[in-house]
């Protein structure tokens, strides 16, 4: 969220940040307008509580990185649809969504735009049941919907678990050593900021449908390690296959 707003102040548009905590948005910039809502708490005027905006880009989701968690089309799938509903019907004309690769289940290889989804886990399934939801009311309404499904993000904000704050924290600390798997799966990688840069062209074009937000370029774990090693210049070595 924090790089889509960086992003979007570089264009010339009227900004409003919704987030559950006014106080986390200390740093959001003196151009953002910030309102403080809980989706699950919203009611009749939430739409104009946000200035009646010309398109949400909306990326939240709680229960991450719990894949794996029934909560996600239990709890998560129906608030989530109520929200989104409530700003269509109150006139939202336009709607991006943040899905996710994972919609695509266990499947190797170039993953298109028109393939069928086969989702393997709760967190891919709700998603996925998310935007069959939106589509539907899509009939009965006339609104743009933007299904941007993200692959690999890696940078500044991510769980301190992640690879990439891993192997950021062993070399801060002067680790020679970095102890990782054999690294040979291949994954679809961007940088956080270009994933922000390139949703914010997403909302801004006009267009509407399901968009693969991703470099189209295969890259080992390993490469994509040895190369975050040498642009930031760590003195690291990696222990493969641990």
């Amino acid at each position: 969220g924090r790089h889509v707003l960086a992003e979007l102040t570089r264009h010339p548009v009227d900004v409003v940040a919704v987030t559950r905590n006014a106080g986390s948005m200390v740093d959001a910039g003196s151009s953002i307008h910030v309102v403080e809502m809980d989706l699950t708490q919203t009611g009749a005027g939430s739409y104009e509580r946000l200035g009646r905006p010309d398109v949400l880009i909306h990326l939240a989701w709680d229960g991450l990185p719990n894949y794996k968690s029934l909560h996600h089309f239990e709890t998560e799938l129906p608030k989530q649809y109520r929200f989104l509903k409530a700003l269509i019907e109150a006139g939202l004309p336009a709607l991006l969504v943040a899905g996710t690769c994972i919609e695509y289940g266990m499947q190797s290889g170039a993953l298109s735009e028109d393939m069928a989804p086969s989702p393997c886990t709760p967190y891919g399934y709700a998603k996925d049941a998310l935007r069959r939801q939106l589509e539907f009311l899509g009939s009965v309404g006339s609104y743009k919907l933007i299904w941007a499904r993200l692959f690999y993000a890696y940078g500044d904000g991510q769980s301190k678990y992640s690879l990439f704050p891993q192997l950021q924290a062993a070399a801060r600390r002067g680790d020679r050593i970095f102890n990782m798997s054999g690294g040979e799966q291949l994954r679809d990688y961007l940088p956080v900021k270009e994933v922000a840069r390139l949703l914010v062209k997403l909302a801004l074009c006009g267009y509407g449908g399901v968009v693969n937000v991703c470099a189209g370029e295969p890259i080992s774990v390993r490469r994509l390690v040895e190369n975050w090693i040498q642009q930031n210049a760590w003195d690291i070595r990696l222990n493969l296959g641990h």
